[in-house]
């Protein structure tokens, strides 16, 4: 198998900002994780009704971390981003878990920012310029699913708004887009092949989007089929002509990591957070991590004699 060299580059990838710190997809996150030191910062993306891109991980305002404008905890799912102007976005406050809910359960270490709003992404790509950081990357999802047409753009519109706004920024080298859904990373090929691609999998409970067990293609690939490619999920994220393959970590395995190497593929899973398993994947030549506790991978790296990036204003 293919040996990996202790200095090669690592992508540390701050998820959501830096999730298990700071409020998600947040400036106040973003901010957090540039002060810790990132090679990138992970978000997700929706379009408002006006055709704002915004952060979030959300199709749906999500009530485990939302809250109206009078303070109180939305009761249930809110309505979706899609049918909201941006100006109506900013009346609601994301900068806190909701206490006791599951999500507050998992992330104990979390600093609630009191007033943090869904931002632009063109508010996040400020923030990074003003930091200083000229290299800190950004991985991009494109938050769609098949399943749901109704509760966003479809993936055409969505994924143009995308390009646009990272175009706009002149940061067409320092961004991916990835996507569940690779009938937007079919559009980013067609339009942007300046921007490279990332194939997001996962092949367990109701979100499998690989379908290896299915009859006929996954509505989520775009019109590939994994038995065209013999099962091999590598295979068939080089078949959709990405750079990155990021499964869940829990379903890597060392053959299909050596696999997708073969392939010319980067391989970076998502979202590791513990670090017996930060460290099990570093071993096994995985090519960076997504992580809620970017501080924690720092660490795993540190102890391994690996390189970690500069905080932010910090130079390179």
């Amino acid at each position: 198998r293919a040996i990996v060299a202790n200095d090669a580059p690592f992508d540390l990838q701050g998820h959501r900002g830096a999730r298990g710190l700071r409020p998600e997809n947040t400036l106040a996150g973003f901010a957090h994780a540039l002060a810790i030191g990132v090679t990138t910062l992970e978000l997700d993306t929706a379009v408002t009704r006006d055709s704002v891109v915004v952060i979030s991980h959300d199709s749906a305002l999500n009530p485990d971390i939302t809250r109206d404008a009078s303070g109180e905890w939305l009761a249930a799912k809110g309505p979706p981003i899609h049918s909201l102007t941006f100006a109506e976005l900013q009346g609601y406050d994301v900068g806190r878990i909701k206490p006791d809910s599951a999500y507050a359960l998992r992330f104990t270490d979390q600093v609630a920012v009191d007033g943090e709003r869904i931002p632009r992404l063109a508010d996040l790509f400020q923030l990074v310029e003003r930091s200083g950081n000229t290299v800190v990357r950004f991985n991009i999802e494109t938050k769609l699913d098949p399943r749901t047409p109704d509760l966003t753009l479809p993936p055409e519109p969505f994924a143009l708004a995308l390009v646009y706004e990272i175009r706009k920024a002149g940061l067409q080298k320092r961004a991916t887009i990835q996507s569940f859904d690779w009938r937007a990373l079919e559009v980013v090929k067609r339009v942007a092949q300046d921007i490279a691609t990332v194939c997001l999998t996962t092949q367990s409970g109701l979100d499998d989007n690989i379908g290896a067990g299915t009859t006929g293609p996954s509505p989520w690939l775009g019109g590939l089929d994994i038995r065209d490619f013999g099962g091999s999920v590598p295979r068939l994220v080089r078949a959709a002509g990405a750079a990155v393959w990021s499964p869940d970590w829990r379903e890597l395995t060392v053959a299909a990591l050596d696999e997708a190497h073969q392939c010319g593929l980067l391989v970076i899973p998502w979202t590791a957070n513990d670090p017996s398993d930060m460290a099990r994947l570093v071993d096994m030549g995985v090519d960076g991590l997504i992580s809620d506790r970017p501080d924690v991978l720092r660490g795993v790296l540190r102890g391994k004699g690996r390189p970690v990036p500069s905080p932010a204003g910090a130079g390179s």
